[in-house]
């Protein structure tokens, strides 16, 4: 196929580019009530951060929740993730916008599963991944983990430049 400039069209941007703006389609939001609370949990507690509101941001975690963060050795208890925080939330906290998110149930209603990509001014797109348990009828988060998304075409440039360090 040829465009009138004379170019030939790339089939694999084009493909690139459907998917991207298809990526987070996926099906419709689930308007039920269970779900509605999960996101209104993660929704506030992405606003927390970018307000740097350390109180509300700390308060949506289970007593138990374990935090990972983006490099390979951050994995902190909630005490551990706390000092952290409070380290950074003086600076001005940090802005995640979810882009799109998927969560799925446990047979019972005890506990979420949650998938979400999240776009960032400096990072782009990252993916957060989380499971939340339900305590004393309120949805905390248990574990919570930050990935960048690296696209497959590049995952092998990144992985050279990590193993230079």
């Amino acid at each position: 196929m040829r465009m009138k400039s004379g170019g030939k069209l790339h089939l694999g941007g084009l493909l690139i580019a459907l998917l991207l703006t298809t990526a987070c389609a996926g099906p419709p939001k689930d308007e039920t009530p269970a779900w509605a609370s999960v996101a209104d949990v993660l929704d506030d507690w992405h606003d927390a951060a970018a307000k740097a509101d350390e109180a509300r941001y700390l308060d949506h975690f289970a007593p138990e929740a374990v935090f990972l963060g983006t490099d390979a050795t951050e994995r902190w208890t909630l005490e551990e993730f706390t000092a952290y925080v409070r380290l950074y939330f003086p600076k001005g906290g940090w802005t995640y916008h979810p882009r799109c998110r998927y969560v799925r149930f446990a047979q019972g209603g005890s506990h979420a599963w949650v998938d979400e990509l999240l776009d960032n001014e400096k990072y782009g797109t990252l993916r957060g991944t989380a499971v939340l348990q339900r305590i004393d009828g309120r949805w905390r988060i248990a574990h919570y983990s930050m990935t960048f998304a690296v696209p497959n075409e590049r995952a092998a440039a990144v992985v050279e430049v990590i193993g230079e360090e």
